[in-house]
Parts: C-alpha cells; sequence; structure tokens
C-alpha cells in the first residue's frame, strides 16, 4: 500500500460584518454637525467590494464550483449582488495571464483562482491585490507560496492533493469489484490538470498491478458514450477523476452508472449522496465554504501572508448501500468495517 495514503478519518498532514456603522450625532449648532455629516457621506458612498473569479471553462461546465462559493460566502454573510460583487472570468488556461491583467486594471479587493494556471496568472499580473487560491496540487512546489505554513506575498488559499488519495481509490474499487477485468478511469480531457493527473493514475495503477483504461468526456453526449464503451472494452468498475464539469452531472453519471450496472468510486462525498456507490475524499460544497472563509478574513484585514495554506484534515469513505443492492454487489465487510458513513 503506498505510505502516502490514509484511510478514513486519518489526518492529512496539514502545512499549515463588515457593516460598520457610524453614528450621525445630532448637536446644537452648524459647526457640530458638520463633522459627523461629512463622514456619513463618505460611509454611503464607499464602493462595494469587488472580487475577481477567474476560471477555465464557462458557467455550463463549472458552474458547480461557482455555485459552492456562492453558497459558501453567504454563509459569512457576504451576497453577491448586495454587497458584494464577484466579477466572474471565463477563460481558456492559455488566455489566463492576459485575463488576470486586465481583472488587475479594474483593481478589485481580491482575486480567486480556481487551479495552478489560473493562481498563477494572478501571482504574476499583481503583488499587492491579495489572491485566494481553490487549486489541486502542491501550491509550493508549483511555486505559488514560500511555504504552507508561510505562504509570504500575496497568495494564499486552500489545495486538495487528490493525488494522495488515486492509490486508494484504485484498491478500494477493486476490493468492491475483484472480478473486473480493467478500472475505467474517468477523466475530462479539457481539464488543466489532466495530463497530471494521469501520470499518477498511471503510476499507482503499476504498483498496484491494476489494469486501467481511460476514459474521457467532456459533454453530456460524451458521458453518455462513455458509459455505453465500458462494456466493449470489459470494464467492470471505475473511477470517477474530480472535475467541475463532472460535479454539474451528478445526477446523470450516478444514473448512468446504475443503469449500465457499473460500481464505481468518487472523490466527493456529494456522488454517494446522490445514489453514486462509493466516495472516498470530502464534501466540495464544505471545502469551497473553506475558500469563502480565507476570503472573509482577507475581506475584514488580514493579510495573505499571515494565513496559512488549508489542506483537507480528514477524509471519508462513504458507502450507498441501497446503491450496492442495485447493482448486485456484496460489499466486502472490510469495507462496510472502514466506512466513516453508510447511506441506507
Amino acid at each position: 500500500m503506498n505510505s502516502a495514503v490514509i484511510w478514513h478519518n486519518e489526518r492529512l498532514p496539514t502545512n499549515g460584518y463588515m457593516n460598520n456603522r457610524r453614528k450621525l450625532v445630532v448637536a446644537l449648532g452648524a459647526g457640530v454637525l458638520a463633522s459627523p455629516l461629512t463622514t456619513f457621506s463618505q460611509t454611503s458612498a464607499k464602493r462595494i467590494p469587488h472580487i475577481g473569479y477567474l476560471s477555465q471553462g464557462s458557467l455550463a461546465s463549472r458552474g458547480a464550483f461557482l455555485s459552492a462559493f456562492r453558497d459558501g460566502l453567504r454563509d459569512f454573510g457576504w451576497v453577491d449582488g448586495k454587497n458584494i460583487v464577484i466579477d466572474v472570468h471565463w477563460s481558456p488556461a492559455y488566455e489566463f495571464p492576459q485575463v488576470a491583467a486586465s481583472l488587475v486594471k479594474a483593481n478589485p479587493e481580491l482575486i480567486v483562482g480556481t487551479c495552478i494556471p489560473s493562481t498563477r496568472a494572478a501571482k504574476n499580473a499583481t503583488t499587492t491585490i491579495p489572491v485566494v487560491m481553490s487549486v489541486n496540487g502542491d501550491p509550493v512546489e508549483s511555486g505559488l507560496v514560500a511555504s504552507l505554513g508561510r505562504p509570504g506575498a500575496n497568495v494564499t488559499g486552500a489545495s486538495t492533493l487528490f493525488e494522495q488519495l488515486i492509490p486508494k481509490w484504485l484498491e478500494i474499487v477493486t476490493a468492491a469489484a475483484p472480478k473486473a477485468r480493467a478500472i475505467a478511469v474517468i477523466a475530462n480531457p479539457e481539464s488543466v490538470d489532466d495530463e497530471y493527473w494521469w501520470t499518477q493514475v498511471k503510476q499507482a495503477a503499476k504498483q498496484l498491478r491494476v489494469n486501467v483504461v481511460r476514459a474521457e468526456a467532456h459533454t453530456t453526449v460524451g458521458l453518455e458514450g462513455t458509459f455505453a464503451n465500458t462494456q466493449k472494452k470489459r470494464v467492470g468498475a471505475f473511477v470517477m477523476m474530480v472535475d467541475a464539469f463532472f460535479l454539474n452531472e451528478i445526477q446523470r453519471i450516478v444514473t448512468l452508472a446504475n443503469v449500465y450496472k457499473l460500481p464505481g468510486i468518487y472523490g466527493f462525498r456529494e456522488y454517494a449522496e446522490a445514489g453514486g456507490l462509493m466516495s472516498y475524499g470530502l464534501s466540495y460544497r464544505d471545502y469551497y465554504k473553506g475558500i469563502a472563509r480565507y476570503v472573509d478574513k482577507v475581506l475584514r484585514g488580514a493579510k495573505p501572508a499571515d494565513l496559512p495554506v488549508e489542506q483537507p484534515t480528514t477524509i471519508e469513505f462513504v458507502i450507498n448501500r441501497t446503491t450496492a443492492k442495485r447493482l448486485g454487489i456484496n460489499m466486502p465487510e472490510q469495507l462496510m468495517a472502514r466506512a466513516d458513513k453508510i447511506i441506507e
């Protein structure tokens, strides 16, 4: 077993409102009244904070993360269009530098980078505007921060380190489907992280001696074709890679897996809650609430250099027993015993 991978509830390495009301003091005499009136006028004229949001894709393909981020901000009292404005910029990865430079000219209170390339583009475009990142991968190795505990400069936020979970996904799904000749790894070829993740998958499969087959999808029609092709390729189970496009299609993916009687494992808990067989990872909604918490702190005056980068500390293993019965799978006792949550 890969020593870098943990089981459920083990600890991943952790390196770590506004509305200030001014009272208008009413006093006798125009001289005494003038100063409070000036302050009140300045306060009321203060602009609503703007947040730049830089992401690959479009609302249709990656709106799930944006929706979760908005929900997270709302929990901290920030409502988009009311007391805060999120300036969303969708673009292909190769345009990130130009879009980030243009975004900086608008002088937002902070910028949110949703992947390593977009965060790097924002960091290169400004040294003064705070940048809050939400990335897959190592932000230190990527040069985004000096260290997890002391980010330095103007960048902080969270990273997922999903690469540490890939070997465990393969191990769990093969335990649930021991007769599977091959495991399909469903990936989005248009994701900026795709090549990196596929390299990690191949390395883990080689170590575990698991036969993996790459399956691609980046459209709704493509998803349906991918599941239909699993039978031709004699695939006995699948791993769904983490990608915002797939989150937009959770119910469709879960339905297709059940139609084709294909056991699968996912990196986000929301899949299991929607009827997927198993998940080993975290809740993307909880994760984006964490991103919103960083934004809230920065808007209240915290400096990114003083905010350690956050990584998931608890990984959950969830089994949907109702789905297992529907698929005709008798879940091994070793997996049932390790589950943090069993959905009946």
